[in-house]
């Protein structure tokens, strides 16, 4: 006999969710019985705007298989499109338990051919696009907790390796990548008091965004064999983190690949000196050489050769 469904009651808005892991994502909560906000915009890799509503085939999908969910079409990272996001859970189904940002997309260039727009438009989507539904999603969850209501929310923001270590030719999205780390531990400290959880993962899986950039290693494995890079691996993690049994788990960030998680560390204080008064410019890079011999060396680089 199966367990009780991990989700079972809670609602739950996924952005981002009409393909690859946000799909995944929106399909695994449904699963566990999720009532699930789907959220796309339905544009290509760019950005640009798609022909389709990939968010309402996601619901079609979930409904086939007995599940409960409603498509969004907002653009998530207005402030009008993420407030309808928030409000189309609470009209819908009454509540908001749990919140996942997963929207994005990518313009890779080098940086010395970086276009300002190109800058923008990733920075706006990934790190804007994870803050305007946090915000809107917090201020329902503080209102409550002030009636007395306290909830149980969880919020499971995404990340990535490049915002980890770097990703040559990916300036834009690594940088708003490191911004969601941020973000998400300065959000975890400020909303714990109003019972909201906040975590992010660093996934890596076959995307649309992903198997363009590394395409060797994102191929799909032949019949029979372990897909290490499904995205669908990566949801079970992001469900758990998503249900009331994730309680007490706040601030961290995951690593999950396959079947891997890894529970990332951070920046952490590594050898240090202290002289007790002002160093001279070349006694400071003496002690500063002696330092880094001391230290470990960084993880690779993603994209270096």
């Amino acid at each position: 006999m199966s367990g009780p469904l991990l989700c079972e009651g809670r609602v739950v808005i996924v952005t981002g969710a009409g393909r690859g892991l946000g799909r995944a994502h929106a399909l695994a909560y449904a699963a566990e019985g999720a009532r699930v906000v789907v959220n796309d915009l339905g544009v290509g890799l760019d950005g640009t705007p798609g022909p389709d509503s990939p968010a309402a085939r996601v619901v079609a999908e979930i409904r086939a298989a007995g599940g409960q969910a409603v498509a969004h079409g907002g653009d998530i990272a207005t402030t009008d499109g993420a407030a309808s996001l928030v409000r189309t859970a609470l009209e819908t189904y009454g509540r908001l338990d749990t919140l996942v940002n997963n929207a994005g997309f990518l313009r890779d260039r080098m940086l010395v051919n970086l276009d300002e727009d190109d800058w923008d438009a990733v920075l706006r989507v990934h790190l804007k696009g994870h803050f305007l539904p946090l915000k809107h999603a917090a201020a329902h969850w503080r209102s409550q907790a002030k009636e007395g209501r306290t909830p149980r929310a969880r919020v499971v923001n995404t990340s990535s390796g490049a915002g980890l270590s770097g990703s040559v030719g990916q300036g834009n999205y690594s940088a708003a990548k490191a911004g969601i780390i941020g973000l998400t531990l300065v959000a975890a400290a400020e909303l714990g008091r109003y019972g909201v959880q906040v975590n992010a993962i660093a996934p890596a899986a076959r995307t649309r965004m992903t198997e363009r950039t590394f395409a060797d290693t994102m191929a799909a494995p032949g019949a029979g064999s372990f897909d290490a890079m499904a995205p669908e691996n990566v949801s079970p993690l992001v469900v758990w983190l998503g249900a009331s049994a994730s309680t007490g788990v706040t601030g961290r960030v995951f690593e999950t690949e396959g079947g891997r998680i890894t529970v990332m560390e951070g920046w952490r204080p590594g050898p240090t000196a202290d002289k007790g008064a002002r160093w001279t410019p070349s006694e400071a890079g003496d002690t500063a050489l002696k330092l880094l011999a001391e230290a470990e060396v960084p993880g690779a680089v993603y994209g270096a050769e």
